[in-house]
């Protein structure tokens, strides 16, 4: 029971890390979704809408997503793309 309480909380901080990060994204007709949070603490997401076929959504991926949620959620230990490869 613990354990999911602390899934939980983690996941919390990650949504209020991703909603700072929703505007600009939203500038641009894309979105991000969390697909999953692994017990290794890896953090797998996807974008969505424009942002999913974007030539630049590896920038925005190292330099905005990861880079915010690295900072915003230290507890996360790696975060993955899973509808892209980043060529970066």
């Amino acid at each position: 029971m613990q354990e999911d309480a602390g899934k939980e909380a983690l996941f919390l901080k990650v949504v209020n890390a991703l909603d700072e990060l929703r505007p600009f994204l939203h500038e641009d007709g894309g979105d991000l979704e969390i697909v999953d949070i692994t017990a290794e603490k890896v953090l797998k997401i996807q974008f969505v809408g424009a942002c999913s076929s974007c030539s630049m959504n590896d920038m925005t991926f190292k330099n905005g997503v990861e880079d915010a949620i690295m900072r915003l959620v230290p507890e996360i230990a790696r975060v993955e793309p899973v509808n892209f490869t980043l060529n970066v």
